[in-house]
Protein backbone atom coordinates (compact mmCIF):
# COMPACT_ATOMS: atom_id res chain seq x y z
CA UNK A 1 0.00 0.00 0.00
CA UNK A 2 1.67 3.05 -0.93
CA UNK A 3 1.72 6.63 0.64
CA UNK A 4 -0.65 8.49 -2.34
CA UNK A 5 0.02 12.67 -1.92
CA UNK A 6 -3.00 14.31 -0.37
CA UNK A 7 -3.12 17.61 -2.39
CA UNK A 8 -4.80 20.83 -0.95
CA UNK A 9 -8.74 21.10 -1.46
CA UNK A 10 -11.54 20.55 0.68
CA UNK A 11 -11.37 18.36 3.92
CA UNK A 12 -7.80 18.34 3.30
CA UNK A 13 -7.31 17.38 7.38
CA UNK A 14 -9.39 14.32 7.53
CA UNK A 15 -7.95 12.78 4.19
CA UNK A 16 -4.52 13.17 5.56
CA UNK A 17 -5.50 11.28 8.61
CA UNK A 18 -7.53 8.58 6.72
CA UNK A 19 -4.96 8.13 4.73
CA UNK A 20 -2.31 7.92 7.45
CA UNK A 21 -4.35 5.40 9.62
CA UNK A 22 -5.14 3.13 6.66
CA UNK A 23 -1.06 2.56 6.20
CA UNK A 24 -0.61 2.40 9.99
CA UNK A 25 -3.09 -0.42 10.55
CA UNK A 26 -2.08 -2.10 7.34
CA UNK A 27 2.07 -1.93 7.41
CA UNK A 28 2.93 -1.76 11.46
CA UNK A 29 3.98 -4.92 12.18
CA UNK A 30 2.58 -6.88 14.75
CA UNK A 31 4.32 -10.00 16.54
CA UNK A 32 3.54 -11.64 20.11
CA UNK A 33 4.59 -9.52 23.24
CA UNK A 34 5.11 -11.29 27.27
CA UNK A 35 3.87 -9.17 29.83
CA UNK A 36 3.42 -9.69 33.68
CA UNK A 37 3.78 -13.71 32.88
CA UNK A 38 1.09 -13.69 29.67
CA UNK A 39 1.88 -13.45 26.11
CA UNK A 40 -0.16 -11.74 23.79
CA UNK A 41 -0.71 -12.30 20.15
CA UNK A 42 -1.26 -9.59 17.19
CA UNK A 43 0.25 -6.45 19.34
CA UNK A 44 2.99 -3.86 19.44
CA UNK A 45 5.24 -1.48 22.10
CA UNK A 46 4.54 1.76 22.15
CA UNK A 47 8.44 2.52 21.16
CA UNK A 48 7.59 0.08 18.24
CA UNK A 49 5.00 2.12 17.10
CA UNK A 50 6.81 5.56 17.92
CA UNK A 51 9.61 4.09 15.25
CA UNK A 52 7.90 2.76 12.01
CA UNK A 53 5.32 5.26 12.36
CA UNK A 54 8.12 7.97 12.76
CA UNK A 55 9.80 6.45 9.94
CA UNK A 56 6.73 6.49 7.91
CA UNK A 57 6.07 9.79 8.22
CA UNK A 58 9.75 11.26 7.36
CA UNK A 59 9.68 9.42 4.03
CA UNK A 60 5.91 10.53 3.01
CA UNK A 61 5.41 13.96 0.85
CA UNK A 62 2.95 14.63 2.99
CA UNK A 63 5.02 15.78 5.93
CA UNK A 64 8.61 15.12 5.32
CA UNK A 65 11.54 14.72 7.35
CA UNK A 66 11.18 18.09 9.72
CA UNK A 67 9.11 15.42 11.62
CA UNK A 68 10.40 14.46 15.16
CA UNK A 69 9.70 11.54 17.10
CA UNK A 70 7.90 13.88 19.83
CA UNK A 71 5.53 15.10 16.83
CA UNK A 72 4.94 11.32 16.16
CA UNK A 73 4.40 10.63 19.75
CA UNK A 74 1.44 13.65 19.72
CA UNK A 75 -0.13 11.56 17.04
CA UNK A 76 0.07 8.39 18.59
CA UNK A 77 -1.83 9.86 21.86
CA UNK A 78 -4.30 11.16 19.25
CA UNK A 79 -4.70 7.57 17.57
CA UNK A 80 -5.41 6.11 21.28
CA UNK A 81 -8.00 8.56 22.22
CA UNK A 82 -10.24 8.34 18.69
CA UNK A 83 -9.71 4.50 18.99
CA UNK A 84 -7.20 4.46 16.45
CA UNK A 85 -5.01 1.95 18.67
CA UNK A 86 -6.26 0.03 22.15
CA UNK A 87 -3.95 -1.36 25.11
CA UNK A 88 -3.66 -5.14 25.37
CA UNK A 89 -6.55 -4.86 27.83
CA UNK A 90 -8.94 -3.01 25.17
CA UNK A 91 -8.75 0.54 27.23
CA UNK A 92 -9.12 4.32 25.12
CA UNK A 93 -10.19 7.59 24.89
CA UNK A 94 -7.17 9.00 26.94
CA UNK A 95 -4.26 10.60 25.84
CA UNK A 96 -1.65 8.70 27.92
CA UNK A 97 0.32 7.15 25.25
CA UNK A 98 4.03 7.27 26.33
CA UNK A 99 7.01 5.94 24.20
CA UNK A 100 7.72 2.74 26.35
CA UNK A 101 7.54 -1.12 26.67
CA UNK A 102 3.21 -0.74 27.05
CA UNK A 103 1.53 -3.03 24.56
CA UNK A 104 -1.51 -1.75 22.27
CA UNK A 105 -3.11 -3.26 19.65
CA UNK A 106 -5.76 -2.65 16.92
CA UNK A 107 -9.43 -2.82 17.69
CA UNK A 108 -11.46 -4.59 15.12
CA UNK A 109 -14.21 -1.43 13.96
CA UNK A 110 -12.80 0.69 11.24
CA UNK A 111 -11.35 4.36 12.55
CA UNK A 112 -11.44 6.41 9.99
CA UNK A 113 -13.01 9.69 9.99
CA UNK A 114 -16.13 9.81 7.48
CA UNK A 115 -16.08 13.35 5.51
CA UNK A 116 -18.84 15.89 6.49
CA UNK A 117 -22.03 16.18 4.46
CA UNK A 118 -25.06 17.53 4.22
CA UNK A 119 -28.25 15.19 4.76
CA UNK A 120 -29.78 14.68 1.51
CA UNK A 121 -32.77 16.36 0.84
CA UNK A 122 -35.20 17.61 -2.01
CA UNK A 123 -34.03 21.18 -2.53
CA UNK A 124 -37.35 21.62 -4.95
CA UNK A 125 -39.42 21.08 -1.51
CA UNK A 126 -39.96 25.37 -1.14
CA UNK A 127 -42.35 26.56 -3.65
CA UNK A 128 -42.64 29.97 -3.64
CA UNK A 129 -45.08 31.98 -4.74
CA UNK A 130 -45.05 32.93 -8.43
CA UNK A 131 -44.45 36.80 -8.87
CA UNK A 132 -46.56 38.51 -11.75
CA UNK A 133 -44.86 40.91 -14.55
CA UNK A 134 -44.36 44.17 -13.70
CA UNK A 135 -47.61 46.30 -13.61
CA UNK A 136 -48.38 48.55 -17.13
CA UNK A 137 -46.79 51.64 -17.34
CA UNK A 138 -43.36 51.14 -15.74
CA UNK A 139 -40.99 50.30 -18.78
CA UNK A 140 -38.06 51.21 -18.40
CA UNK A 141 -36.68 52.34 -21.80
CA UNK A 142 -37.93 55.63 -20.98
CA UNK A 143 -35.86 56.24 -17.89
CA UNK A 144 -33.34 59.15 -18.64
CA UNK A 145 -29.65 57.95 -17.90
CA UNK A 146 -27.26 60.42 -17.10
CA UNK A 147 -23.94 59.01 -20.70
CA UNK A 148 -20.55 58.20 -19.42
CA UNK A 149 -17.68 59.62 -20.81
CA UNK A 150 -15.50 56.03 -21.27
CA UNK A 151 -11.67 56.59 -21.43
CA UNK A 152 -9.05 53.68 -20.65
CA UNK A 153 -9.25 53.41 -16.87
CA UNK A 154 -12.97 53.20 -17.10
CA UNK A 155 -13.44 50.64 -19.77
CA UNK A 156 -10.87 48.53 -17.16
CA UNK A 157 -12.61 48.95 -14.03
CA UNK A 158 -15.47 47.54 -16.27
CA UNK A 159 -14.15 44.58 -17.61
CA UNK A 160 -11.68 43.69 -14.88
CA UNK A 161 -14.34 41.32 -13.73
CA UNK A 162 -16.02 40.14 -16.43
CA UNK A 163 -14.28 40.45 -20.04
CA UNK A 164 -17.23 41.21 -22.78
CA UNK A 165 -20.30 42.84 -22.94
CA UNK A 166 -21.85 44.25 -19.72
CA UNK A 167 -25.35 43.80 -19.50
CA UNK A 168 -27.72 46.97 -18.94
CA UNK A 169 -28.80 46.96 -15.30
CA UNK A 170 -32.62 46.52 -14.95
CA UNK A 171 -35.07 47.81 -11.76
CA UNK A 172 -36.78 44.56 -11.07
CA UNK A 173 -40.35 46.04 -9.85
CA UNK A 174 -41.94 43.55 -7.23
CA UNK A 175 -45.38 43.40 -6.11
CA UNK A 176 -45.87 43.51 -2.35
CA UNK A 177 -46.25 40.47 -0.71
CA UNK A 178 -50.05 39.10 0.10
CA UNK A 179 -50.96 37.40 3.26
CA UNK A 180 -51.04 33.97 1.17
CA UNK A 181 -47.49 35.14 -0.01
CA UNK A 182 -46.10 35.23 3.57
CA UNK A 183 -48.19 31.96 4.83
CA UNK A 184 -46.98 30.23 1.96
CA UNK A 185 -43.40 30.97 2.56
CA UNK A 186 -43.54 30.09 6.04
CA UNK A 187 -45.03 26.61 5.61
CA UNK A 188 -42.56 26.00 2.71
CA UNK A 189 -40.12 26.80 5.17
CA UNK A 190 -40.70 25.04 7.95
CA UNK A 191 -41.26 21.72 5.88
CA UNK A 192 -38.05 22.16 4.33
CA UNK A 193 -36.27 23.16 7.75
CA UNK A 194 -38.36 19.65 8.95
CA UNK A 195 -36.94 17.57 5.76
CA UNK A 196 -33.42 18.77 6.34
CA UNK A 197 -33.32 17.34 9.89
CA UNK A 198 -34.62 14.47 8.95
CA UNK A 199 -32.84 13.52 6.37
CA UNK A 200 -35.00 12.07 4.26
CA UNK A 201 -35.97 12.64 0.64
CA UNK A 202 -40.02 13.48 1.48
CA UNK A 203 -42.02 14.03 3.98
CA UNK A 204 -44.98 11.71 2.53
CA UNK A 205 -43.75 8.69 5.10
CA UNK A 206 -43.97 10.66 8.22
CA UNK A 207 -46.44 13.70 7.70
CA UNK A 208 -49.09 15.07 5.12
CA UNK A 209 -48.04 17.91 4.29
CA UNK A 210 -51.91 18.97 3.52
CA UNK A 211 -52.75 18.59 6.89
CA UNK A 212 -50.29 21.59 7.98
CA UNK A 213 -51.76 24.83 8.55
CA UNK A 214 -49.53 28.23 7.99
CA UNK A 215 -51.70 30.31 10.08
CA UNK A 216 -50.76 27.89 13.13
CA UNK A 217 -47.42 28.17 12.36
CA UNK A 218 -47.59 31.74 12.27
CA UNK A 219 -49.30 32.01 15.33
CA UNK A 220 -46.73 29.64 17.03
CA UNK A 221 -44.03 31.64 15.97
CA UNK A 222 -45.31 35.27 17.46
CA UNK A 223 -47.81 34.72 20.01
CA UNK A 224 -45.58 33.58 22.53
CA UNK A 225 -45.67 34.60 26.94
CA UNK A 226 -42.30 35.90 28.29
CA UNK A 227 -41.97 32.19 29.43
CA UNK A 228 -42.13 31.22 26.05
CA UNK A 229 -45.29 29.46 26.19
CA UNK A 230 -47.94 29.88 23.08
CA UNK A 231 -50.46 31.94 23.88
CA UNK A 232 -54.26 30.46 22.53
CA UNK A 233 -56.89 32.77 21.14
CA UNK A 234 -59.41 29.86 22.66
CA UNK A 235 -58.96 30.37 26.45
CA UNK A 236 -61.32 27.38 27.30
CA UNK A 237 -58.21 25.04 25.17
CA UNK A 238 -55.47 25.92 28.02
CA UNK A 239 -54.40 23.77 30.33
CA UNK A 240 -55.93 24.23 34.20
CA UNK A 241 -53.86 25.73 36.77
CA UNK A 242 -53.34 22.78 38.86
CA UNK A 243 -52.25 21.09 35.69
CA UNK A 244 -49.18 23.66 34.89
CA UNK A 245 -48.54 23.80 38.32
CA UNK A 246 -48.13 19.79 39.28
CA UNK A 247 -45.81 19.67 35.91
CA UNK A 248 -43.72 22.50 36.99
CA UNK A 249 -43.49 20.58 40.29
CA UNK A 250 -41.99 17.74 38.52
CA UNK A 251 -39.97 19.11 36.65
CA UNK A 252 -38.38 21.52 39.73
CA UNK A 253 -38.49 18.17 42.02
CA UNK A 254 -37.23 17.55 44.44
CA UNK A 255 -36.83 21.91 45.16
CA UNK A 256 -40.62 22.78 45.32
CA UNK A 257 -39.92 25.55 47.38
CA UNK A 258 -43.29 27.71 46.40
CA UNK A 259 -45.50 24.66 47.41
CA UNK A 260 -47.67 25.35 50.08
CA UNK A 261 -49.00 21.85 51.11
CA UNK A 262 -46.63 19.42 53.25
CA UNK A 263 -44.67 16.62 51.17
CA UNK A 264 -44.72 12.79 52.26
CA UNK A 265 -42.99 9.94 51.24
CA UNK A 266 -44.11 8.96 47.57
CA UNK A 267 -45.51 12.55 46.92
CA UNK A 268 -44.00 13.07 43.57
CA UNK A 269 -45.37 9.47 42.42
CA UNK A 270 -48.81 10.71 43.07
CA UNK A 271 -48.44 14.11 41.20
CA UNK A 272 -47.10 12.34 38.05
CA UNK A 273 -50.52 9.88 38.30
CA UNK A 274 -52.45 12.70 38.82
CA UNK A 275 -50.78 14.18 35.49
CA UNK A 276 -51.24 10.78 33.48
CA UNK A 277 -54.60 10.43 35.03
CA UNK A 278 -55.70 14.10 33.17
CA UNK A 279 -53.52 13.36 30.21
CA UNK A 280 -55.21 9.99 29.98
CA UNK A 281 -58.83 10.57 29.50
CA UNK A 282 -58.30 13.38 26.69
CA UNK A 283 -59.83 12.47 23.21
CA UNK A 284 -56.47 12.98 21.52
CA UNK A 285 -52.85 13.65 22.61
CA UNK A 286 -51.17 16.91 22.59
CA UNK A 287 -49.12 16.20 19.48
CA UNK A 288 -52.66 14.79 16.85
CA UNK A 289 -52.76 11.99 15.60
CA UNK A 290 -51.59 13.56 12.26
CA UNK A 291 -48.41 14.74 13.62
CA UNK A 292 -47.07 12.10 15.80
CA UNK A 293 -44.87 9.97 13.54
CA UNK A 294 -43.17 13.46 12.79
CA UNK A 295 -42.45 14.47 16.19
CA UNK A 296 -41.19 10.74 17.39
CA UNK A 297 -38.43 11.18 13.91
CA UNK A 298 -37.93 13.98 14.99
CA UNK A 299 -36.75 13.03 18.48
Amino acid sequence: MEHRIVGPGPYRATRLWNETVELFRAKMPLGKHRCRFKSYEHCFTAAEAVDWLHELLRCSQNFGPEVTRKQTVQLLKKFLKNHVIEDIKGKWGQEDFEDNRHLYRFPPSSPLKPYPKKPPYQKDVIKFPEWNDPAPGTSQENIPVRPVVMNSEMWYKRHSIAIGEVPACRLVHRRQLTEANVEEIWKSMTLSYLQKILGLDSLEEVLDIKLVNSKFIIHNVYSVSKQGVVILDDKSKELPHWVLSAMKCLANWPNCSDLKQPMYLGFEKDVFKTIADYYGHLKEPLLTFHLFDAFVSVL
